[in-house]
């Protein structure tokens, strides 16, 4: 006999503020969606998976990739 057996769901942190696609990311930054890519695999922009698509929060975006400047306000 064959039965399914569902899987509790996991309590994985997904954070519920403003999540964008990387298309979005890539377009309100003015890059490529493989710049995006590239800054997420190295770490720089935390991606969360939503069932098959891949988000990203748009503060935690800004945040990540915001240039300090030295002496600026």
């Amino acid at each position: 006999m064959n039965t399914r057996t569902s899987t509790p769901n996991s309590n994985k942190s997904v954070p519920s503020g403003n999540l964008i696609s990387l298309t979005e990311a890539a377009q309100n930054l003015s890059v490529s969606v493989k710049t995006i890519r590239r800054r997420i695999a190295d770490g720089t922009v935390r991606a969360y998976r939503v069932g098959r698509l891949i988000r990203i929060d748009a503060d935690e975006l800004r945040t990540a990739l915001l240039i300090r400047i030295p002496g600026a306000r």
